[in-house]
């Protein structure tokens, strides 16, 4: 019985794992190929407005939401017989936040002048309809119907590619035409996943539940530090360096976050199967060795991933970067490591949240928080962008430990820490031989990524054999 749920679980995890990279290979792989189109069209300056609205949409859609999204993720999954409250009540959430943000930007207009103010009645108009697919994104996953995310998230794709192609290549209107692409995707896919949800019978029975609610917001509430203690790690730099440095310096320092998505697309297919099955793995009596089978693939496979994106980081700035934008590339090392140590606190946060400790991720991320504004403040000055850069992976790294300290009140995860510990110097070694212009930089990234190959290769390679093995008689009716 137990080998028949230990199967269970991998089969589980394989499935989704399976669907959303469908929906992540061909979102973030065909927008990733957009990058030349922008860094061309685009110039620096108007670049970093665009990004400065994007990681503003990061901080308030979880915050003003009360993290409702999240909450319907998490209770969609042990309440299936609910899920049409849960709809209702985090709906109400998503829309008393859009009403509070268009009502500041029209207050706002007392204060601004020019242009300003329509990029403010932009930014409403992105907020609501990337507030509404978010919370349809994770209510879907809620409800396990993986499929009609990656619908919406290939529909979002889809018009995003081809608004951009029309809005940039042919009217020709430049951020303005960036802007619309967005809020266009995001509106259609949500539609897309509404209509698709109601024809499947998921959008029914939309009852207030009181009590179902008080325990919504007793889960997002709490929430609302750790998604802004993340917030603040993915994205204040941006404002430290934009308020130090100018918008163009922000506008090359944001594009070499475009290197590092590679990386992402990766850490988010895992990260959506993850988070799934360890809200339905975590009270298993085994789910020790499995949480522990699964952190180390994960950082086995993000290492060497990260690795050979090192080794290859300024040939692919050239292909992806235009005129000032290729200088971006010396930035991107640090933010590779930064993703690697983000998305492990990540694994290590849904263990958390599947026992419904947010606090504990809270003080974590809050903790790498505060390290990460007082470094920008202290390094940018001196260093520019580099020292945002350098600031994020530090406190990515200070995050991870404190969370894999707190999960072990709940699991022991069983790895090797020192064999971690040296594929990360092994990592920074490499950084700095690229960033440094060290003679010989390739011959020795080439002698340390095989050295990371033969330190991963073995744990990752047995889990895959399993996940694929697993799915393949899944695939072939067995």
């Amino acid at each position: 019985m137990n080998e028949k749920k230990q199967k269970g679980r991998y089969q589980y995890l394989a499935s989704n794992i399976a669907l959303f990279s469908v929906s992540n290979f061909v979102s973030k792989i065909l927008v990733f190929l957009l990058v030349p189109l922008y860094t061309g069209v685009l110039s620096t300056y108007e670049y970093g407005i665009a990004d400065i609205m994007q990681v503003t949409l990061l901080l308030l859609v979880p915050m003003l939401t009360l993290n409702m999204g999240e909450a319907a993720l998490r209770f969609g999954i042990e309440n299936a017989e609910k899920r049409g409250s849960i709809l209702k009540i985090g709906l109400s959430f998503v829309f008393r936040a859009d009403a509070i943000v268009i009502g500041l930007c029209i207050a706002s207009f007392a204060f601004v002048r020019g242009e300003t103010r329509w990029y403010i009645l932009l930014f409403a108009l992105l907020f609501t309809a990337n507030s509404l697919f978010e919370y349809l994104i994770l209510y879907f996953q809620g409800c396990e119907a993986v499929p009609v995310v990656v619908i919406g998230s290939v529909t979002s794709t889809v018009i995003t590619i081809v608004s951009n192609i029309v809005f940039l290549l042919v009217v020709k209107i430049g951020l303005n035409g960036y802007i619309y692409s967005q809020i266009l995707a995001y509106l259609c896919a949500s539609i897309t996943m509404a209509a698709i949800g109601k024809s499947a019978g998921m959008i029914r029975d939309l009852k207030d539940d009181t009590e179902l609610r008080t325990a919504m917001l007793s889960y997002g509430v709490p929430l609302i530090a750790y998604s802004t203690g993340s917030w603040i790690n993915n994205a204040a730099d941006r404002y430290i360096v934009l308020a130090m440095c100018g918008a163009a310096v922000n506008g090359v320092y944001g594009v070499a976050y475009k290197i590092p998505a590679i990386l992402m697309v990766f850490q988010r297919i895992f990260a959506q199967a993850w988070q799934m099955s360890a809200t339905k793995s975590y009270k298993d009596e085994k789910s020790g060795e499995f949480f522990t089978q699964m952190y180390r693939t994960y950082n086995s496979f993000m290492m060497i991933l990260c690795a050979f994106l090192i080794l290859l980081v300024k040939p692919v700035a050239a292909f992806l970067f235009k005129k000032d934008f290729y200088e971006a590339w010396i930035f991107v090392p640090p933010l590779l490591i930064s993703v690697i140590f983000g998305a492990l606190t990540g694994f290590l946060g849904s263990i958390c949240l599947a026992y419904k400790d947010s606090k504990s991720m809270g003080i974590a991320t809050g903790t790498g928080a505060v390290v990460n504004v007082a470094m920008n403040f202290a390094l940018v000055p001196y260093f520019s962008a580099m020292g945002a850069a350098v600031a994020t992976a530090v406190s990515y790294a200070l995050m991870c430990a404190m969370a894999y300290r707190f999960v072990r009140k709940y699991v022991v995860i069983e790895n090797n820490i020192l064999s971690d510990a040296l594929g990360y110097l092994i990592l920074v070694a490499m950084s700095v031989a690229m960033i440094g212009n060290i003679r010989g930089k390739y011959v020795i990234c080439i002698v340390l990524t095989a050295v990371i190959i033969l330190i991963c290769a073995k744990e990752a390679g047995m889990i895959v054999q399993k996940l694929f093995a697993i799915l393949k008689g899944r695939l072939n009716g067995k």
